[in-house]
This record gives structure tokens, sequence and C-alpha cells, in this order.
């Protein structure tokens, strides 16, 4: 990938410029997509303070024996980005053994349309690599009680617009406080380190 990646660091300092600017990523300009960036500084800046992880995702990454590069898809203005990419920041920061670089989905249409959730571009996306290249795991674009909600929604919206639906899927977000999120990825390394030792 000869595309720009970030570090996570990297990213929000970005996303923070481009709030000033009035601007989001990616060529599609919107005025809606750059309140969407503001609203998702907001909502990074907030987790960034506040986020506790977990004692034993915290003992699970501490015991991670295989290097991982961990690829985050994902663009600015993306709601579900903003309250998940901080987290799966601090996740990766626990370990010495992975490393998160962070690229953005219309610079890389390759790379997303591997990783594409019922047909779609959704994002984020977390893919997982060992040294090798080889796919550990993948993960996103949002935690499965999320997903369910936003599923219930597209298959039967009910008079609800996106705005509504949007509020709804925040407001479990807010309520969640990245539990869901965090138990998912505990599941997951722990069950990559067990076939690692075996």
């Amino acid at each position: 990938m000869n595309k720009p990646s970030y570090s996570y660091e990297e990213f929000y300092e970005w996303v923070l410029e481009l709030v000033i600017a009035g601007k989001t990523s990616g060529i599609n300009q919107t005025e809606a997509l750059s309140e969407f960036t503001a609203l998702n500084a907001r909502r990074m800046s907030r987790l960034n303070k506040t986020l506790i992880l977990h004692p034993e995702l915290i003992n699970v990454l501490q015991n991670i024996t295989q290097p991982q590069q961990w690829v985050v898809i994902t663009e600015a203005w993306c709601g579900d980005s903003a309250q998940s990419l901080p987290v799966i920041a601090r996740i990766a920061a626990v370990s010495e053994k992975i490393n998160l670089k962070i690229v953005m989905r219309e610079e890389n249409p390759e790379l997303m349309d591997k990783y594409l959730t019922n047909g779609s571009r959704s994002i984020p996306k977390l893919v997982s690599y060992d040294l090798e290249g080889e796919e550990l795991f993948t993960w996103g674009p949002r935690p499965a009680a999320a997903q369910e909600i936003f599923m219930a929604w597209k298959k039967e919206p009910a008079g609800r617009d996106w705005e509504a639906f949007e509020k709804e899927l925040h407001t479990w977000y807010a309520r969640d406080k990245s539990l869901s999120l965090q138990k998912e990825f505990l599941e997951i390394l722990k069950e990559k380190e067990v076939e690692v030792e075996n």
C-alpha cells in the first residue's frame, strides 16, 4: 500500500485540522459530511479522555506473543469509526506486538473490496495480519449489537429516517461505553493466542 497511512495520533490530529478547515476526508466534500466530521472529532476527544480498558483485556494484550499488523480502513466522516477507532487504538497501544495503521477507504478501493460487509463498503473495517502478511482476523464495521440495530433498521425503517436511526445507534454507543467492542476483541485475541500455542 503506497497510499498514505496514519497512526491513531496522526489521524486524530488530521481530523481536527479538517474540522478547522470545514472539510472532511475524501473527494466528496459536502456540508453534511463536514458536520459529521466535526461531531466525530468531539466523539473521539471524549473517548480519548474517558476510555477505560477492561483488566482482563489488558492482561490478554500484554501476553500476546505473535506480532500483528492492524490496518483500519475508515474515513473522517464515519460515525461508527469515531465510536470504535479510539478504542481500537487504545487496545493496540497496550501490546508492543501490535502495530496499528489507519488508511482511507477512498484511497484504497482494492483493499476495501476484499473486506465488504454484506456486499457494501462498510467502515470501519479492521484487518489483522501476521509478519508474513497472512490474515489473522477481521473486525467491523461495528460491534455485533450495533450491527443488529443497523440491520433491523435497514430491513424495516418503520418511518424512521437516517437521522432517527443515527440517534438510536449513537445512544446505544453512549450507553455501552465500548464494553461490547472490548468483549469482542477479548474473545478474538484469546482465540488467536490459543491457535498460536497449538
